[in-house]
């Protein structure tokens, strides 16, 4: 088996264009969280979101390729155009029989359906775009990133809801470990601040309803009442280690774990006991061949709502007992809102640059501990801390469970 490498990181969200400004904005403990400036929310009752601002995609794609793709196409391709570059990885030079990518959405291109119907109602069903479908399909991220670089490896995109990036991660390491491939472009894109996706959301009693956007993600604090909507795409550069030897590369960490399981109980409530969430990070921590007290940190799911950060530490703490008061635990969300199938991609990014720089990201807005989850989760500002193995969990409606592995790069090993 080969072992797996991160050389290149890209990312688009609501702390930054970049990785280095989201880093250091997120380092800060910074709220990325604001008021919705794309859209007229007057009438949707949702009024705050993680939401990208500040970047022209005109410029960067062009209008008429702009005009071709969705928000969470372009945000893909930004964010991997970030991470090739970052990677010095020249693909002219390269078989890309053997590189592949994977890169998942929850929604897809949901601004594209909702635009799309309004005009078929409105001037009638033969003025639709004849880029609709291509716009609006979840795998055509994957595609475009496939056609961009000449990638032809498997290229695919895992639909699981809030789990969607991180199970894409695991699948392009499972391919890369496993010999199919030598690299793999990996992470996931969501564009859902829409009128529809806000409502739907809202409807279904998910949301936050403060309207404070300073504190109304707080993951794990007694007062929490929902999550925040974000949006945004994070890509890792894989590849195995000898691949990235071969060409010099750098090497950010290594990702040595990952499991998916499914809770099989209800279309969004996850189970009461938590019993898929544990066996998910269980597996993960077999599947890296670690103990459970060699995890120093878990970057958590925790949306802020009151069933999942309840349920998601009550699996922790089962599952690691005693360690599980040396855990350092923290929710990247509490920063960004929920990137639902992107935030499984920004939170292993950030787990990365945790352990290349030894530091842990906050969980902010965290002001009155909610006794029921019970876990040092890190709150108000960050914590310098030499972790050497760190887990990401991502939980999805349908009972989609995902977890990875990632652990500190060593150059002597």
């Amino acid at each position: 088996m080969e072992r797996v490498v991160v050389t290149g990181l890209g990312t688009i969200n609501p702390l930054g264009s970049d990785v280095s400004s989201s880093w250091e904005a997120a380092k800060e403990g910074r709220n990325g969280i604001d008021f919705i400036e794309r859209l007229d929310s007057e009438n949707i009752g949702v009024h705050i979101a993680g939401e990208v601002k500040d970047f022209d995609f005109t410029s960067y794609f062009g209008r008429k390729q702009k005009k071709r793709l969705d928000r969470f196409v372009q945000f893909a391709l930004k964010a991997t155009d970030e991470a090739v570059k970052d990677a010095d990885i020249d693909f002219e030079t390269l078989d890309t029989t053997r590189i592949g990518v994977f890169y998942g959405s929850g929604i897809g291109g949901l601004e594209t359906i909702a635009r799309e119907e309004d005009k078929a109602r409105q001037k009638g069903h033969h003025r639709i775009s004849p880029f609709f479908i291509p716009m609006a399909i979840i795998n055509l991220a994957a595609g475009n990133i496939a056609i961009r670089y000449n990638l032809k490896g498997k290229a695919t995109a895992s639909v699981t809801a809030c789990a969607s990036a991180t199970n894409s991660i695991g699948d392009a390491f499972v391919a890369i470990r496993d010999g199919y491939l030598d690299a793999a472009v990996s992470g996931g894109s969501e564009a859902s601040l829409t009128p529809l996706g806000l409502s739907g959301f809202r409807v279904m009693q998910a949301l936050s309803r403060s309207d404070d956007p300073n504190t109304a993600s707080k993951p794990f604090d007694k007062d929490r009442d929902g999550f925040v909507m974000g949006e945004g795409a994070a890509t890792l550069m894989l590849e195995s280690l000898s691949h990235a030897r071969k060409r010099g590369a750098k090497i950010y960490a290594e990702i040595t774990g990952y499991a998916s399981t499914c809770d099989a109980h209800h279309i969004t409530s996850p189970d009461e006991e938590g019993r898929g969430a544990y066996r998910c990070m269980q597996g993960a921590i077999e599947d890296a061949r670690l103990l459970k007290t060699d995890i120093d940190y878990i970057n958590a799911h925790g949306t802020s709502t009151p069933l999942n950060d309840k349920i998601e530490s009550k699996a922790i703490k089962a599952l690691f007992e005693d360690h599980a008061e040396k855990l350092s635990v923290s929710s990247n969300k509490s920063m960004v809102g929920h990137l639902l199938g992107a935030s499984g991609a920004l939170e292993s990014l950030f787990t990365v640059l945790s352990l290349k720089e030894g530091v842990i990201l906050p969980t902010i807005n965290l002001k009155t501990p909610d006794p029921e989850c019970a876990l040092d989760f890190v709150p108000g500002s960050m914590r310098e801390s030499p972790i050497k193995a760190a887990m990401t969990n991502s939980f999805g409606f349908g009972g989609h469970n995902a977890s990875l592995i990632f652990e500190k790069w060593r150059d002597q090993e």
